[in-house]
């Protein structure tokens, strides 16, 4: 079995045309807004919304699968963070963001998949604690993937990059 290989960059989460499926950081509705989802939205098009509408809503933490439509990658996995200091356990759902989409991704079968930085935006998630779950989160589940090899951390800013490739180093727990 190949290893799981980790990455985190600077970029922007809709130009990763490498990888089989791009997460968003959506809202309980699936529906387009600010942030990540905002932009995942305006470059798939409507047609995400559309197919996102039957699907909602979604609870924290929980992940759901469809197709990427006009963005450069076979799917988008959408998930519901915890908003921090409200949704409890935080850190939990948090991690069940990442575990739910790595187990999606595993399902259909794909060999790659680009997360942003869950939470940490209007969610007010703090990016070094959210960096720390996120990779406790993907190494745990790296054992149960059987299609899996690439998990990509495209983070917005280079400030958030080096919160996560230190996470990253440390072995994803604080």
């Amino acid at each position: 079995m190949t290893a799981l290989r980790i990455e985190c960059i600077q970029g922007d989460i809709t130009q990763q045309p490498d990888v089989d499926a791009v997460v968003n950081a959506a809202n309980g509705l699936l529906m387009p807004g600010g942030g990540v989802a905002g932009a995942i939205h305006r470059v798939a098009g409507p047609g995400l919304a559309r197919e996102c509408q039957p699907l909602a809503p979604i609870q924290p933490g929980q992940a759901v699968i469809t197709g990427a439509h006009n963005l450069p990658n076979r799917h988008v996995i959408h998930c519901l963070g915890p908003v921090y200091g409200q949704d409890e356990p935080s850190a939990q759902l948090l991690a069940d963001c990442f575990r739910q989409a790595l187990r999606l991704a595993d399902n259909q079968g794909l060999a790659s998949v680009a997360f942003p930085a869950i939470s940490t935006g209007v969610f007010g998630y703090p990016v070094r604690e959210a960096a720390a779950v996120a990779l406790a989160a993907v190494r745990e589940s790296s054992a149960s993937l059987r299609s899996v090899r690439l998990v990509r951390f495209v983070l917005f800013s280079d400030e958030d990059r080096q919160q996560f490739q230190r996470a990253l180093e440390e072995g994803g727990v604080d």
